[in-house]
């Protein structure tokens, strides 16, 4: 980067251009780093845009080599993104790296980018000439944040798009500023809820006060302050109600009893933890349904206002969630889920309307920009659109048999038929091969048996995204017996023995966006943050030692698929 640092300093002055630097305000930091990182300036050093400016201005370039990513991403994490040196984040401020690279890392960084994403940190990737582009979408977590530039003179080119995508994005939130089980995992589905034409709304915040969430409560009443704050209490704005649940639930205070901030404020700080045990979600969606949500109470349902429910759970629940969920749901309750490090990812899923991860917006914001009316939840029937996305590469020779076996008995569990479910098989390598289609055969029989004389493909690499994107444009659609436009459930099961030798990000978030529930079986030598980037959810992940681990599996696979079903059943799975 020697012969570049001028031109990337002149970057970097053009985007603190754009920001508000102000000791109240923007803040900003800048690390040097080669075989180790450097802070030239820390966040709280510099409380003017001026001082700011000058200091970059002087910058002179580092040196060094190699290039260790990984370790200036921890550095930045536990050094720069600290209370101590000026990191706001406890306080709500996004946290937002700028990665600028020339080359790829000589050391690993995958724990390092977790690490970041756990405590809230946005990162976007500013990638020059070498730089990997593989390793740039890895660290950014997502395509849309990592820019590849042929040299530096380009950075002129990507300056816009990147201010945007900052503007855009919101900085996950951590609460506790810890990894562990007392802070939250940012792992938070939001409804993209309807606006009443009024924009006002009923929130109901359900806690977890049982034995287990004692320590983390001073947390989560936290955060509850934070989503008060940003919206409009008053006699005739919105009106906030609290319930704490374990083993039993209880409302703290009902919609209807305080009508300004300062009041909800001032009664949130002064909660008691409930306790108890076990923690019956059910239990308690089924009580605040009937006595948070009632007119008695003060919910304006009748009245065209849109009901929140805000859920917060730090465990998996001990009774039967399905029927209060649908239940609430055909109320005309809109429900957030939010979990902490103990919560059950496809549970909290079944709850919330829609999945979506690792992003926190303000409530009424989301809830009131993008929609003006109602939309009717699209219910899906119980056919089944079922694809296998074999890895045929070299990888996966040995355990082929027992990829083949896995899924004869998953299709055995199936109701193949033309007015039923659907079937088909495909390999892929550096390319990806149809063994058959969806409306090649129409009974479970003739499916089997084709199974059985499958072979295995052989070749590398293993280019899973290019077999991702031909599955979505290919193989799902409706010219060769995809059902997309008639609620059918539509379902992709792939087995990776191998790293993608391409980027996966883009296709896999396609597929969510269309629908598709991706189940993901990866061995050891697998890529685990790839296969749950590729999941529909981390829970649709599983980890096999080995392809004849497969057996092994087979009932949760079952019970995952069930539950699946379940949420078809309730909601419009990211397709209205």
């Amino acid at each position: 980067m020697r012969s570049n640092f001028k031109t990337v300093i002149g970057f970097v002055e053009r985007i603190l251009e754009k920001l508000n630097v102000e000791e109240n305000k923007d803040q900003v930091s800048v690390v040097q780093y080669s075989n180790e990182p450097t802070a030239e300036f820390f966040l709280n050093t510099h409380k003017t845009k001026q001082s700011v400016t000058d200091n970059v201005q002087a910058l002179r370039h580092k040196g060094g080599r190699p290039l260790n990513t990984g370790a200036a991403l921890s550095y930045v994490k536990d050094e720069i993104f600290a209370s101590s040196s000026g990191s706001r984040r406890q306080q709500g401020v996004p946290q937002i790296l700028i990665l600028l690279t020339g080359g790829p890392s000589r050391d690993e960084i995958r724990d390092a980018v977790v690490n970041l994403k756990d405590v809230g940190v946005n990162t976007f990737v500013v990638g020059i000439k070498n730089a990997d582009i593989l390793e740039m979408q890895s660290v950014s977590q997502e395509p849309t944040k990592a820019f590849l530039v042929a040299d530096s003179s380009s950075l002129t080119d990507i300056e816009q798009k990147l201010i945007l995508a900052i503007g855009k994005s919101e900085s996950p939130v951590n609460t506790s500023g810890s990894r562990g089980k007392n802070c939250f995992n940012a792992n938070a589905q939001f409804d993209t809820l309807p606006a009443s034409q009024m924009n006002i709304i009923d929130v109901v915040f359900l806690l977890d006060g049982s034995d287990d969430s004692q320590q983390r409560f001073p947390d989560i009443t936290d955060f509850v302050e934070r989503i008060v704050r940003d919206l409009d209490i008053d006699v005739n704005g919105d009106h906030v109600a609290v319930a704490q649940y374990s083993n039993s639930a209880e409302i703290n205070f009902n919609l209807n009893r305080y009508v300004t901030e300062k009041d909800v404020l001032e009664a949130v700080q002064s909660l008691s933890h409930k306790g108890g045990y076990p923690n019956n979600i059910g239990a308690a969606l089924k009580y605040v349904r009937e006595h948070a949500f009632s007119p008695e109470s003060g919910s304006r349902l009748k009245e065209g206002v849109p009901q929140i429910l805000i859920l917060l759970s730090g465990d998996r629940s001990r009774d039967d969630i399905r029927t209060p969920v649908k239940m609430i749901k055909e109320t005309g309750i809109m429900v957030i889920s939010i979990g902490t490090t103990d919560a059950d990812t496809l549970e909290l899923q079944t709850i919330s309307k829609e999945p979506k991860f690792g992003k926190f917006f303000k409530v009424k914001e989301t809830f009131l920009f993008q929609q003006k009316t109602l939309q009717a939840v699209t219910c899906y029937s119980k056919k089944k659109d079922v694809v296998f996305l074999i890895d045929g590469s070299f990888d996966s020779r040995s355990g082929f048999e027992e990829i083949r076996n896995f899924v004869k008995g998953i299709v055995e569990i199936l109701k193949v038929g033309n007015n039923g479910d659907k079937v088909a098989v495909v390999q892929y390598s550096r390319v990806a091969t149809v063994n058959f289609y969806l409306n090649s055969y129409s009974s479970r029989s003739d499916v089997l048996n084709s199974i059985r004389t499958i072979y295995h493909k052989f070749g590398r690499p293993l280019n899973t995204g290019k077999a991702l994107e031909f599955v979505r444009d290919h193989v799902f659609a409706a010219s060769v017996g995809g059902r997309p436009t008639e609620s059918v459930l539509q379902y992709l099961f792939i087995f990776s023995g191998g790293r993608s030798g391409d980027d996966v990000r883009g296709p896999a978030h396609s597929l969510k966006k269309n629908g598709i529930v991706t189940f993901c079986f990866g061995t050891k030598n697998a890529d685990t943050l790839e296969m749950q980037t590729i999941s529909f959810t981390p829970a649709h992940y599983f980890f096999v030692p080995d392809y004849k681990s497969l057996q092994n599996i087979k009932e949760s696979v079952k019970d995952r698929m069930e539950q699946s079903e379940e949420i078809a059943q309730i909601e419009n799975v990211g397709k209205q």
